[in-house]
This record gives C-alpha cells, structure tokens and sequence, in this order.
C-alpha cells in the first residue's frame, strides 16, 4: 500500500456503520466497513463518504486512527428514501467535491459501492484524473431476472447507471466468477477488466464454541430443532418460502419441537409483514421476531441454531451464509447467485433448487433427521469459513486498486 496512501470510498446511500437487516442495510455496509478496517491495517488513509443519517449529526466520524467517515448533507436518511437519491445525487456529489477542496486534499484511487455511489465516482474519476474502482454488489438486470409476480421491475435509469459504470469505470469487482460472468454476459463488461474478490468474514466475532451457552442464553432447549433466519424482512429475501417450508415440516414431523428466529426488520419496497403469514402456517409461539442486531449478538444467534436457512430469491454473495458457517452452523440455501460459492453443497450446508416449500421442507427435514450429519456439516462449515479472512479480501482488492492506477490514462474512454 506505500504507492496507495490515500482511498476515497464511496457508500452513499447507506453508512457502513448500520446495523445490517434493517432499512437499506446489509451485506455491503458489512463489506465496507469491514474492508475499510483491513485498508487501513495495511497503511493506507482511508475516507468514507455517505451521506448524513440526520441533520443533527457531525460531519465527521473517526472509527479508527487513518480512518474517517464523512457524512455528506443534502439527503438525510431519516428523510429521503433510497428511491429518491438518483435526484438527489448532483446535491451530494456537490457537498462531497466541496469538503475535499476545502481541505485542499488528493486521493490515488476511487472506490465507489452500488450504482448511485458509482455514477457520482464516474465524474470524479474524469474531474479529478484518478481511477474508479467499483463494486455492483447487486445489478439492476439480474433482480430484473428474478422478478415475482406483481413486483416492480429496476427503474431505467438503474441500469442506464450500471452500464455506465461497467464502460467507463478504470476496474470492476465481482464477488464471484457468476457476477463476473453475469457482467460480461447481461451489461457486455470486459472480462479482462474485472476482478473477483470474495467477501471476507470477521473470524474473531464469527467463530464456533459456546454453542451450549448460547443456546440457553436464547432460550433454546436441547430437545429443540432450531432454524434461524436474519437479513431483511423482504420478499427478495424469502422469509415467506421458510415459514411455508416450516408448516410442511411439522406435518411430516408431528414430534418435533420446532423453533423459528427470525433476526431482522421489514424494508424496502417488497417489505413483508410476517404476523399474518405466521397465524395462516399455524406457527404462532413457534416462530419469533427480533430485530436487528449488533454483530457479536449475531454470533450467538448463530451458534444458538441448528441450521440458518438462506432461501433467497437473489444473492451477490451471501454474507449470512459465510457467517453463520463460520459459527459452525449449517446452512440451507437457495442455488442461485453467489451462493454456491459460499455454501458447499452436502459438505457445508444443503442448496435448494428453486424455492418450492416442499423442497425446502425436505431439506431441512434431512437436517433434523440426521443430527450427525448435520453437526458434521457444521464441523466442516467452520473450516470453509476460516479461509475467508478479511485480510485477503482486502489485499486483493489493493491488488485491483493498484492496477487501476498502473494503468488509468485520464480523458480516456475506458472501454
């Protein structure tokens, strides 16, 4: 990082600092905040941009020596939703150009997340000469592919946004080879300008043992098979495929003693509020709601249940996926997106093709079935999960940074 001393990160219409499952948290505010850390770990100065939370916040954050964060007026989150920003973005690529100039400021290279950070990093990249790294995270054509009835498609300008980014951004990064290879085949990117860095896991928060302890902590009794869900309470997400999975499998089941957690908050545009799907399923007192939390409290979760499931209907990555592993846990996930790169089939966890509750109700079935086999499974999860350290997805993403560097020519039309 001795060439790369300074990076400007571009989060903006979400804080890395969120709790993930609630509003437009998730995953990527995860990936930020974690990858900024290990950034600056390796020596690198490192400035995040997003924008304010509430107008009574200060401009100015530093979670970390050689690092900031710096929340930009103009669209407070507590006041315009996520669906505003396209209009709100020449305001707060404004307020961002006029917090560097008067700090009179340079950085070596861009880093911008999701397409509303992307097209606000596109005209710094040509305005101040230096690369634009960017990562999709999720794109508006693949969620298009996976519509549900009654679902509202991306709008235009999403995708016009996106394929801006993949012509004109100095490099690309796809958390696996299937974005890069939905890039190249849905936006026509160039294979030779994308790099596939995998997400990491925080293996000193995510980690199994205690398994006994957190289980009484939550109130789980030995006896109990429990399935924990976390992410947002969307359709996108599937919380709705488990709960109809959940009744099939008590039929099939009449002795279990089944306990559901549901870790999360309702959001977006496909929020769903579950009270209603849980009294038709003939799941009330089996199934509980929690809302969001901290990463360490997350942990326990984890390591309180059985099995996470992951049933959703698009996946970049799966961060939850990785996670929970990492705690020892198996996981039940849908086959699509990223997904199989962080859960291994019959060695992990269980993949599900398609979304079928009968199919779900199956799979976890075989789960409670066999208890060796899936605490075999959980064995094997750890294991996976321990070689995705955030220290290696930080040093390839430097990696990709200081080839943007090596080889951006400003004024140059990238592809």
């Amino acid at each position: 990082m001795r060439r790369l001393r300074r990076i400007a990160v571009l989060s903006l219409h979400t804080s890395p600092l969120a709790v993930p499952g609630g509003g437009d948290a998730g995953g990527m505010n995860v990936y930020v905040r974690s990858l900024c850390r290990e950034l600056v770990a390796m020596g690198a100065e490192v400035d995040v941009f997003t924008r304010m939370t509430s107008r009574d916040q200060d401009q100015v954050e530093y979670p970390r020596p050689g690092a900031r964060l710096i929340h930009l007026p103009g669209a407070p989150a507590d006041e315009v939703p996520k669906e505003e920003l396209p209009a709100r973005l020449p305001e707060l690529d404004r307020e961002l150009r006029r917090f560097v100039s008067a700090e009179g400021g340079r950085y070596d290279v861009l880093h911008s997340h999701y397409w509303l950070s992307g097209t606000v990093g596109l005209a710094l990249q040509q305005d101040w000469g230096i690369p634009l790294v960017h990562s999709m995270h999720t794109m508006a054509k693949v969620k298009n592919l996976h519509l549900l009835p009654g679902e509202a498609a991306e709008p235009r300008i999403r995708i016009q946004g996106e394929q801006q980014l993949t012509a004109r951004a100095a490099r690309l990064i796809a958390n696996t080879p299937t974005e890069a290879a939905e890039l190249t085949g849905l936006y026509g990117a160039a294979a030779g300008n994308i790099d596939v860095v995998p997400p990491g896991v925080d293996l000193k928060t995510f980690h199994p043992g205690g398994r006994s302890s957190a289980r009484q902590t939550a109130g789980i009794a030995a006896d109990e098979f429990h399935i924990l869900f976390a992410g947002r309470i969307q359709i996108l997400k599937g919380p709705q495929v488990l709960l109809a999975a959940a009744a099939l499998l008590r039929q099939a089941h009449p002795r279990m003693k089944l306990r559901i957690t549901v870790v999360g908050d309702a959001s977006g545009a496909t929020r769903l509020d579950l009270a209603p799907l849980i009294r038709q399923h003939g799941l009330t007192g089996t199934v509980r709601l929690s809302p969001p939390v901290p990463a360490v409290q997350l942990a326990s979760w984890f390591r309180s249940a059985d099995v996470v499931a992951v049933p959703s209907y698009s996946e970049s990555f799966g961060l939850v996926a990785l996670e929970a592993q990492a705690c020892g846990t198996p996981v039940v996930a849908t086959n699509v997106g990223g997904l199989p790169s962080a859960v291994s089939h019959g060695t992990t966890g269980l993949l599900v093709d398609g979304h079928g509750p009968d199919d779900w109700a199956a799979a976890l079935g075989e789960l409670y079935e066999y208890p060796q086999y899936r605490r075999r499974l959980g064995a094997t999860a750890a294991l996976h999960a321990a070689t995705f350290g955030w220290e290696q997805t930080a040093a390839l993403t430097a990696h990709s940074y200081q080839h943007a560097v090596d080889h951006f020519r400003p004024g140059r039309q990238i592809a």
